[in-house]
Parts: structure tokens; C-alpha cells; sequence
């Protein structure tokens, strides 16, 4: 975590007004949360539209905070403790990472996309920790005030640091790109979700190519090459760019796959090596390449990134498996969801051998815009009834899911709920042993409560 004296703060963030006798105090790390004051951190309170950390200045302070900044503007600030005055404490928090990101002289990497974003962040931080000191965006730590929480939280021997960098509007991406300087800039894919706030999949990917804005002159972007909207929008001719994906085309993309216990087992068009990747799903293939791409630009052999990805280590809920008490199998997959990601999950379902039923547990996918019931039926249309047993959902949203593969599974074989008591109720009465369960749905149905619940 970022170590400086009050005064090199001060002259980093921007500030200004700190007692000279003050300037000697080193701190320890920074908090916008008064909640986890770290004894000598430095507290940033931040202002929101029901919020105001202003007020929660005086308790950091006492419960050891070493500092405050704080907003000029803002009535009553602290007398009892050492504070740095900046005009905004938001900019200055942006500011004060963005300077020790340069003092540091780390390699960045920004990965940003619709779907695979957090796995492919875990995957190039894998490929990278064979061979450099790296530090990794934690949780959703991936907007305007987790990332540059994420570079203070960097160690001074930090030499690369992988940042996952998400968005909800137009405009957000380059804010973190212009912030993070990434010297590897990384899109996953180009999906559905925002199409609430976008309008459209072409502004999507508009969204995402933001993430170039930063980039070094001389950086690598690295991108999905099967995606049309991004390839019709990508003209310069200088950029360094690697594409990679399942057309041949691609400077990258995969010769064989073959699912192994937990795990994917394939060879990439210009390698003689083999990797392993110990999560499931033919798309986590596609986002193992990116990682590849990311390290070869790093200076990391194809032996060295087959070590790295055969010992990933998975942020949690993305494909977690595990096995329940009455003796069936359960894949987490609940951190998020989208329209492309469940389908990409089914398929994955679809495919696995050696279980008695499968059985999917399918919720609400939200901030799909107008169409979002339209999307939600194409996913159970999607569904193969030769190859799933059985379809459950849950949410309002889900029940189009639903409706979507009554077409072809049949009444017996689909059920809905609201109520999440009840959903895993019947979950418990009706999963067997030698039974596989899928679970996924968008972060805030919480499905991961139901896995808690059935394991």
C-alpha cells in the first residue's frame, strides 16, 4: 500500500493547508470507508447522492486515521487532527493514484469487456505472477473509486498490475484508462449488458474501445478479433494490436480443446505447447488466449503462462464447483450474468458427461433495456432439452426464461419462482444425487444465498 509522508501527499493530491508541523506524519494505506480506518491511514471522505463522508471525518481521526482530506466548500472540518484541503476529494483521490502509479513505474494491464472481464483479469494476473510482483483489481473494485483505491493498495516492488475496469455509462472507461496509463489494454468481448444506459450493442463497443484512450503510445491492445464492431471501428494503422478468437484469422486462436477434469485442456495456431486452464467453459479457452497474448507482450514464454494458468487462482462465483452434502454437483456461477454469459454456461452445462440430470437454475439478467424480456426468452429457447433436465428460475425477468423453454422442454420440466424460500425448497426436494445444478443470474438476486442454502 502506498507509504508517503503527509506532505507528499499533499503535494500529489493536489492539496494544500497542512500545518507545517504536520508534514513529518507518514501514512499507511487510504480508506474512502470510515468503517475500516487502518491505524495511520489516511481517510478520503467522499460525497454521494445520499451521502456525505464529511461527516464520518471526526470518527476516522479518532479511531487512528493519520489524515483527512477534505472538500473546500465542506462546513466544519476537524480541528483535532492533521487535514489536506483539495477542491474535490474525488479528483483528488483519482489525482493522489495516478501520481504514485507514475512513482512506482508499474506495468499496467486494463481489461475491460460485456462478459469475462474478472476472469480474464485472474487469468493474465496467473500468467503474470510467474515471472513479475503483481497486484490485481480485488472483488469489483473496477470504477472511478475502486480502481484508484486498487494502485494505492500496490506495494512499492508492485511491477505489474492488472486492472479490471467496468462501466455503467459513456465516458467512465476512458476516465479509468486516462487514470490507469495501462500499457496492455484488453477487451474480452463485446455483449449486452448496459444496453439499459447505451442503447445499443454499437455503443457498447464504443464504450469498451474507450479503454485505448489511455494507453501508451507505444502499449498493445489486445481485443476479440470475431467481433465485427469492434474490428469495423478499430482504422489506425500504427496501433500494436493482437486479435484473438476461434476464426483462423485471428493472430491467435485455438487448434484443439477438450474439457478435463474441472478444467480445459488446448493448443493455440502458432505453439507447440499445451495448457490447461482448471476452469470449465470453451469462452474461458477464448479468455486464456487474451492472458497468453497479455503475457507474450510482457515478455513471458508460452511454458511460463501454461505454468501460471495451470495454478489459477479464480476471483469467487465465476464456475465454482463443488459438491453437496446429499451428493450433487453445484457450479456457482452466480457473480453475474448476461444474455452471452448464460448461454456460454449452458452450453458448458450441456456438454459435461457423467451426471444423472442437469438441472439449471436461471434468474434475473438485468440492465438489458427495452428488450429485456426478448432476451431473457432467447435463453430459454436457447436450451437444449436432449441435454438439460431440468429448468428452474427466479425473478419476474426469469419467468420469460421460463416461457422461453416451455416451447420445448414441456411444463413437467420447467418451474418458476419468485420467492427465493421457495425456490430453495423445492431445489432441496427435487436434486438427487448424481445430479449437476448451474446457477446463474445477475449480482444483485444474491443466488449465491441459494447455494449456500442447497450445499
Amino acid at each position: 500500500m502506498i507509504i508517503r509522508s503527509l506532505k507528499e501527499v499533499q503535494e500529489m493530491s493536489g492539496g494544500k493547508g497542512l500545518k507545517q508541523s504536520d508534514e513529518s506524519i507518514m501514512l499507511n494505506g487510504v480508506t474512502t470507508d470510515s468503517r475500516s480506518i487502518v491505524e495511520g491511514s489516511l481517510f478520503i471522505p467522499l460525497i454521494g447522492e445520499k451521502f456525505n463522508g464529511h461527516t464520518f471525518a471526526e470518527k476516522a481521526l479518532s479511531e487512528g486515521a493519520a489524515a483527512v482530506l477534505w472538500q473546500e466548500g465542506q462546513p466544519n472540518p476537524p480541528s483535532d487532527g492533521p487535514v489536506i484541503f483539495v477542491q474535490d476529494t474525488l479528483s483528488a483521490l483519482q489525482q493522489l493514484a495516478g501520481e504514485y502509479r507514475r512513482q512506482i513505474g508499474v506495468k499496467v494491464v486494463g481489461v475491460t469487456g460485456s462478459n469475462g472481464k474478472t476472469t480474464t483479469k485472474d487469468l493474465i494476473a496467473a500468467v503474470a505472477g510467474t515471472k513479475y510482483t503483481v497486484h490485481k483489481t480485488k472483488g469489483n473494485f473496477n470504477n472511478h473509486i475502486g480502481l484508484p483505491l486498487t494502485l494505492l493498495e500496490m506495494n512499492e516492488d508492485t511491477e505489474v498490475a492488472v486492472l479490471e475496469m467496468g462501466m455503467s455509462a459513456r465516458g467512465e472507461i476512458s476516465t479509468l484508462s486516462k487514470l490507469a496509463e495501462p500499457d496492455i489494454a484488453v477487451i474480452t468481448n463485446i455483449g449486452e449488458s448496459h444496453l439499459m444506459d447505451l442503447g445499443s450493442r454499437e455503443g457498447i463497443a464504443e464504450a469498451k474501445l474507450e479503454i485505448i484512450e489511455g494507453l501508451h503510445a507505444e502499449g498493445v491492445f489486445i481485443y476479440i478479433g470475431d467481433e465485427p464492431l469492434l474490428q469495423e471501428r478499430i482504422t489506425w494503422a500504427t496501433q500494436n494490436c493482437i486479435t484473438f478468437g476461434e476464426d483462423e484469422e485471428n493472430q491467435l486462436y485455438p487448434v484443439s480443446v477438450e474439457s478435463a477434469s474441472n478444467g480445459m485442456t488446448f493448443t493455440v495456431n502458432d505453439s507447440s505447447q499445451e495448457f490447461y486452464v482448471p476452469i470449465l467453459g470453451r469462452h474461458n479457452v477464448l479468455n486464456s488466449l487474451a492472458a497468453l497474448a497479455a503475457g507474450r507482450s510482457l515478455g513471458i514464454t508460452d511454458e511460463e503462462a501454461a505454468k501460471g494458468l495451470r495454478a489459477l487462482e479464480m476471483t469467487r462465483m465465476r464456475l465454482e464447483m463443488s459438491e453437496s452434502k446429499e451428493g450433487y454437483s453445484i457450479i456457482n456461477d452466480a457473480y453475474n450474468a448476461s444474455p452471452t454469459s448464460m448461454k456460454a454456461g449452458i452450453s458448458l452445462t450441456e456438454d459435461m458427461g457423467g451426471y444423472h440430470r442437469k438441472i439449471l437454475i436461471l434468474g434475473d439478467m438485468l440492465e438489458l433495456g427495452e428488450k429485456e424480456e426478448d432476451f431473457h426468452r432467447e435463453v430459454g429457447e436457447f436450451i437444449n432439452p436432449e441435454k438439460t433436465s431440468l429448468v428452474i428460475t427466479y425473478g419476474k425477468l426469469g419467468k420469460n426464461i421460463a416461457e422461453g423453454a416451455l416451447k420445448k422442454l414441456g411444463e413437467e420440466r420447467v418451474f418458476s419462482f419468485e420467492d427465493k424460500a421457495e425456490l430453495i425448497s423445492f431445489i432441496q426436494n427435487t436434486a438427487a444425487s448424481g445430479d449437476l445444478l448451474y446457477l446463474k443470474a445477475s449480482r444483485a438476486m444474491k443466488l449465491e444465498e441459494v447455494v449456500e442454502a442447497v450445499s
